[in-house]
């Protein structure tokens, strides 16, 4: 099944660390499993309950929040290289990793898709920490991930953590419309 999700996301590629490319998708996989989902639910998956028949499924989303992480970081390191240091690999795995505790968040309900008891209780950034400290991935990773969204508007971010922090309220408010 790792080869599926390797399917779904090619920008695994811009991980070179192998072990750090395999953990994520393991991360993924955990996922998948612990929310009782399969591969093919991924498609169905909003990447967000907050715009309401969100056109934009969970890839999608991860996928464009990490190509133009990645883009910017390459900007930024062309323009800044004497100034700034950023890591492409922890940037790509917390990309990638950003939100993927809305599956576990998550649940279907009726036609459509709401919040699962856990998601209740837990948002994504929680579940998905847990999930990559499960698996062993770096600090830097996990912090992309815990400060992701509002529940890091009060720690300090990494630059990497910036970036995906940015990247994902770019997206998001673009989809919704302002």
């Amino acid at each position: 099944m790792a080869n599926e999700i390797a399917t779904l996301f090619p920008e695994l590629d811009l991980i070179e660390d192998a072990g750090l490319r395999s953990k994520v998708e393991a991360v993924w996989l955990d996922a998948i499993e612990l929310g009782g989902w399969s591969i093919g639910d991924l498609a169905e998956i909003p990447f967000t309950l907050l715009i309401p028949d969100c056109p934009v499924n969970i890839v999608e989303h991860t996928r464009a929040v990490c190509r133009i992480s990645f883009d910017t970081a390459r900007v930024m390191a062309d323009l800044f290289a004497d100034h700034l240091s950023l890591d492409t690999e922890v940037l790509v795995a917390g990309a990638l990793l950003h939100d993927v505790g809305k599956l576990l968040e998550y649940e279907r309900s009726g036609a459509g898709f709401g919040k699962s008891r856990h998601g209740e209780l837990l948002r994504h950034p929680f579940s998905g920490m847990g999930l990559a400290t499960k698996h062993d991935l770096p600090p830097e990773v996990i912090h992309v991930i815990a400060v992701h969204a509002h529940e890091g508007d009060r720690s300090k971010r990494t630059p990497e953590a910036i970036i995906v922090h940015r990247v994902d309220f770019i997206v998001f408010e673009s989809l919704k419309g302002g």
